[in-house]
């Protein structure tokens, strides 16, 4: 068996094949350093958390793993908290960097006896219409190789060669792009809330995530083609206090600046997940926008489906669970995907590329003009999802259990 990538899902399913005894060899482009150093996710939904502890990869996450149950949400309307553990099914996120997850994944796994070759850049999945496929690698020398398997899981992200390789007219891609760029950003400062932040402006979306106790993510709507290095620590610190209303509720716990990244607000999936010996897991299978923190957690998910589906073929025969493989992750995906558009609605008001949207403008605020009166009701109707969001019971379970769930 080859997996394609080694970041949570590949590593979940080359843990759990070692654990129900089928050999697999990890393909992975970077080397280990940045494998183990790469910051990205944080926010575990409670379903995954059980995964892990299924199958006995929670160590690290109960020794360092810190319960979340709060969002708060900023506009010119006020703000307002939901716990949202006491509502819908009562569950909680737990807080653990995802570069945390993969380092107990990587040790694990090489425990067990797992081989990752580190360095090594899958170039093409071949015969994947066979029952003896193969991956073409070149090495960090550009040395080429070949792994032959019976099975590869293309773990390896939206550009990786598990989705390269997809034959024209095997698969339906469905994208959508909604409109909005965010400025990804890691800083090294204390969180200034004990909330996940949302804050609407009229200058566009800021967000405000913890992830330890000395490191907090954010996030600044900006407008599109914007460079990740355009501002200046300063100018971003001034918009972050601006749109999170640090006057009236508090200032922003400043540092540096460690990360940036452009965020394209975008959502894409293939149909089906699975051509031939070649399966799609994460990121190579379908890319949730971040408004609702679901991309680690649909991964997780679908690499246990999956590796139970493999250990039940290849060790008892019974090919069930890859046959259905497909249908029950795109099941997920899509309820994912509709939450995620539904956060995007929320804390954008009228978005670029939408019917009847403006341009951004500066910063990310909508331009005035002729589309003026579309702004202003797409506006009013963010204004009346957060007011059902604040009042409304039904509403706060309805979000509760979507905002955890997978």
């Amino acid at each position: 068996m080859v997996v394609l990538g080694a970041g949570p899902a590949g590593l979940v399913v080359g843990n759990l094949l070692l654990g129900g005894g089928v050999d697999c060899v990890v393909l992975e482009r970077a080397e280990r350093e940045h494998v183990r150093a790469r910051a990205r996710a944080g926010f575990l939904a409670a379903n995954t958390v059980r995964i892990l502890e299924r199958h006995g990869l929670d160590a690290g996450l109960r020794l360092r793993g810190r319960p979340h149950s709060t969002c708060e949400f900023r506009s010119g309307d006020g703000r307002f908290r939901l716990d949202y553990s006491g509502l819908g099914r009562g569950e909680r996120h737990t807080v653990y960097p995802q570069q945390d997850l993969v380092s107990d994944l990587l040790a694990r796994f090489l425990g067990l006896g797992g081989r990752v070759e580190f360095g090594v850049e899958a170039v093409a999945v071949h015969d994947a219409d066979t029952g003896r496929p193969s991956v073409s690698v070149r090495d960090a020398d550009g040395r080429p190789g070949r792994w032959h398997a019976r099975y590869v899981a293309g773990c390896d992200g939206r550009h990786g060669a598990a989705r390269r390789s997809l034959p024209a007219g095997t698969v339906r891609r469905h994208h959508r792009d909604h409109g909005v760029t965010w400025l990804g950003l890691l800083a090294e400062a204390p969180p200034s809330l004990d909330a996940v932040g949302y804050a609407v402006h009229e200058r566009g979306f800021a967000g405000h995530m913890a992830r330890t106790s000395e490191v907090t993510r954010y996030y600044v709507q900006c407008e599109r083609g914007t460079p990740a290095d355009a501002w200046s620590e300063e100018r971003i610190w001034e918009e972050l206090e601006l749109r999170m209303r640090g006057d009236e509720y508090g200032p922003l716990r400043r540092g540096p600046i460690v990360q940036r990244a452009v965020v394209q607000l975008e959502s894409d999936v293939l149909e089906p997940l699975r051509h031939g010996s070649l399966f799609l897991v994460g990121d190579a299978a379908a890319l949730v926008s971040p408004s609702a923190a679901k991309g680690a957690n649909l991964a997780v998910l679908e690499a246990e489906i999956l590796a139970r589906a493999l250990v039940d073929d290849l060790r008892h025969g019974d090919s069930k669970g890859l046959d259905s493989y497909s249908a029950r992750c795109l099941a997920y995906i899509w309820r994912a995907q509709e939450f995620s558009h539904w956060m995007i609605r929320l804390l954008h008001g009228s978005v670029s590329g939408e019917a009847g949207g403006p341009a951004s403008g500066e910063a990310g605020r909508p331009a005035s003009g002729a589309a003026g009166g579309a702004a202003a009701f797409h506006d009013s109707l963010r204004r009346a999802r957060l007011a059902s969001l604040r009042t409304s019971r039904s509403q706060q379970d309805w979000f509760a259990e979507r905002y955890v769930g997978v």
